[in-house]
């Protein structure tokens, strides 16, 4: 991206994922993360476009598969890219003080947690993270279903928010699911605007 996007709405940010995705597939595209953009966003403060709640897996980059740089996204991440109390306050925070109007959900392929809900019982921590995974994909047994199915339940978790439904019928704020295929780069939005 060039220069900061403050301000824009759901459907144009939208564009501006898919043309970095586009970009990042076909050339191996980067964002700005130079040292002009990094004093830029120093003096300036951040601005980014849209926010982005991603799996923490190492493979799973949204900066980098949308071809943004620094400033650009909002990016929120967690394994599982499951949705609780924190994710959420995070979401309204890039909604009412940042102005982003798009929200994705960012699933992915070859998921660990997806698989670990599909297959394992895990205790301690992660069993909280499987838990919720397990809530959103049911008795889905095909990974890549299941992937689909996880970020489409986080976005009806964000949208059971009462301040993000505040945001979506005031304010044009848009929540989306997406997949990244982790071998391919491409980003597939199962919803559109």
């Amino acid at each position: 991206m060039n220069g900061m996007k403050k301000g824009i709405g759901a459907r144009e940010a939208l564009g501006l994922l898919k043309k970095g995705n586009d970009r990042y597939v076909r050339e191996n595209a980067r964002g700005d993360t130079g040292p002009e953009r990094r004093l830029e966003t120093a003096r300036n403060g951040q601005a980014p476009f849209a926010a982005v709640i991603c799996c923490s897996d190492s493979r799973s980059i949204p900066e980098a598969v949308f071809a943004c740089g620094i400033g650009d996204l909002f990016v929120i991440r967690v394994a599982g890219n499951v949705i609780d109390d924190h994710q959420l306050g995070s979401v309204e925070y890039a909604a009412d003080h940042l102005g982003v109007r798009l929200v994705v959900v960012l699933g992915h392929t070859h998921c660990g947690a997806v698989e670990a809900a599909i297959h394992h019982d895990p205790d301690g921590y992660v069993k909280t993270i499987t838990d919720e995974v397990l809530r959103s994909i049911g008795n889905e047994t095909d990974p890549l279903r299941a992937a689909c199915l996880n970020a489409e339940g986080s976005v009806r978790r964000i949208e059971e928010s009462l301040g993000i439904r505040k945001h979506e019928s005031e304010d044009g704020l848009a929540v989306l699911p997406a997949v990244l295929d982790i071998e391919t780069g491409r980003v597939r939005f199962l919803k559109e605007l």
